[in-house]
């Protein structure tokens, strides 16, 4: 069951949810607007092909940068994460969206990997993609991406290789 802003609320009073730094006008009436950090990995240039495989290291291939703002080409995809820290409960789970607003003027800001694991504490890393036909411009600050809190059946706690997770 997805949960509304009271259940949000009351789940983050009680310490079941913990963000940090927390907006409480970013919960939404059934989600919590993220914000972009100023971290971002940028692709390096000439890459020929990338064998995927289970070993692979994203970072090989990028390059770290902060800014407080970075224009993202037709077709480029970069990496960001975002400024908030989110801790669930091992029986709460996240689902990562964009918002509609921006996903109108091509923005997509996760491809598959929107997944928030039960019992996990991290930053969230965006795979920011633009679709749209012209530049974009992203800025520090801005709230591009939506989590979705649900109740599992059950409990878990989040071991997976990116549990300290960063950029």
């Amino acid at each position: 069951m997805i949960l509304t802003k009271n259940v949000i609320l009351e789940k983050i009073n009680s310490g079941e949810i913990s963000i940090t730094p927390f907006n409480p006008k970013n919960v939404g009436s059934g989600s919590i607007d993220l914000t972009l950090a100023g971290e971002f990995r940028i692709f390096k240039k000439n890459i020929r092909s990338i064998s995927i495989n289970e070993k692979i290291d994203y970072k090989k291939y990028t390059i770290k940068i902060k800014a407080k703002k970075i224009k993202i080409m037709p077709g480029e995809m970069i990496l960001g994460i975002t400024k908030e820290k989110i801790k669930l409960a091992d029986n709460l789970c996240g689902w990562l969206y964009g918002r509609s607003r921006f996903a109108r003027l091509g923005l997509s800001v996760h491809i598959t990997a929107g997944f928030v694991q039960p019992g996990s504490e991290n930053k969230q890393v965006m795979e920011i993609v633009n679709l749209a036909p012209f530049p974009l411009e992203l800025h520090k600050g801005d709230k591009i991406m939506q989590i979705i809190i649900e109740e599992t059946i059950g409990r878990s706690k989040f071991n997976g290789k990116f549990r300290n997770q960063e950029l």
